[in-house]
């Protein structure tokens, strides 16, 4: 096997939150070939985690089981007629492949740049960002079913999109580890600036026409004013997902709280800011201990430098008990709890 299994190996540089845990076993996986190579040595009929870039996780405790960290390589494209085709190794850094649309002039990943994390985690979280979701343009995905030790091809409907969640989520969770992603771009697709932050800073740039370079270079400024950098701030990005919630709860909720942010998902349901329920609990900027909200977005737990993952959690779920008796909506964390 290229890649060599380790054991007692400290997880702190592979999770964005800086968690310091040790994983019983431990594997770095470079080619699809070793995935086979552990099938049949019967690594993945024990308890195994798929670890990416780090970015979506909270490790509570030490990880009793096999982590295989996916870090394999390579970017490449075709065109045909108006539509290009983009794949990316699972490995790759997804603002990486981002700036490699950008460069070759395709449209269609700009809103999504600087979301932290690797192409493989993509399809999984059915990321999104600035008005634009991976659903839109995703083709399909090369993927590693642990259970039968072969791999397979997911397209667009196999996955199940919905807000922040697919197949893989849900009743595939944990059976495969996906190799490879395929975008379908078009040559000529429409760029979005409609997201209010994206047009307000465009004009204060006196941009009246942007390109696709200008729209990420304004969704990363954005994101670095909002967000905290993971290389010096431990955090995970976005701790909660943004509540639906039904048509009705949502007009209840709102002649209480007429300043309510929210956004029409259509099919009678709606969606609201979590970062907004937060703050108006008074979380914002506080302080508990070593873990702290983050004073410019209430959506981010961080580390302060010693915290836990455990008091990380413990934080999360007193912040879910404030906003679901103020409120009456249960937040739902979007980082994977270990």
């Amino acid at each position: 096997m290229k890649n060599t299994l380790q054991t007692a190996v400290s997880l702190k540089d592979f999770n964005t939150f800086g968690i310091e845990a040790k994983a019983n076993k431990y594997i770095r996986i470079t080619e699809e070939s070793s995935l086979k190579e552990l099938y049949e040595q019967d690594a993945f009929k024990q308890k195994f985690f798929v670890l990416g870039g780090g970015s979506n996780v909270l490790f509570t405790e030490d990880y009793d089981g096999l982590i295989v960290h996916i870090a394999n390589k390579g970017i490449q494209h075709f065109i045909e007629g108006n539509q290009v085709f983009v794949t990316a190794s699972a490995g790759e850094v997804w603002n990486d492949l981002v700036w490699y649309c950008i460069k070759h002039d395709f449209p269609g990943m700009e809103n999504l740049a600087l979301i932290p994390g690797t192409v493989g985690a993509s399809p999984i979280q059915n990321i999104g960002a600035y008005g634009t979701e991976l659903m839109h343009i995703f083709y399909s995905c090369r993927a590693f079913d642990t259970h039968t030790g072969e791999f397979v091809t997911f397209t667009n409907v196999d996955c199940q999109f919905s807000y922040r969640d697919s197949i893989f989520k849900k009743e595939h969770k944990g059976r495969y580890i996906i190799c490879s992603v395929t975008y379908k771009l078009s040559l000529f697709g429409q760029i979005n600036t409609s997201y209010g932050a994206i047009e307000a800073e465009l004009a204060k740039r006196n941009i009246q026409e942007p390109n696709i370079k200008d729209v990420a270079e304004v969704v990363s400024y954005i994101r670095v004013e909002k967000l905290p950098d993971p290389t010096t701030v431990g955090n995970a990005g976005s701790f909660f997902k943004n509540p639906i919630i039904s048509k009705t709860q949502f007009i209840n909720l709102q002649a209480q709280h007429p300043d309510i942010v929210h956004y029409p998902m259509g099919n009678d349901e709606e969606k609201l800011a979590a970062g907004w329920l937060i703050e108006q609990c008074g979380w914002k900027g506080k302080e508990v201990g070593e873990v702290a909200v983050w004073k410019n977005q209430a959506l981010v737990l961080t580390n302060k430098g010693a915290a836990s993952g455990a008091q990380i959690y413990e934080v999360s779920s007193k912040i879910v008990d404030d906003v679901l008796s103020k409120f009456g909506v249960k937040l739902e964390r979007e980082v994977n709890v270990l």
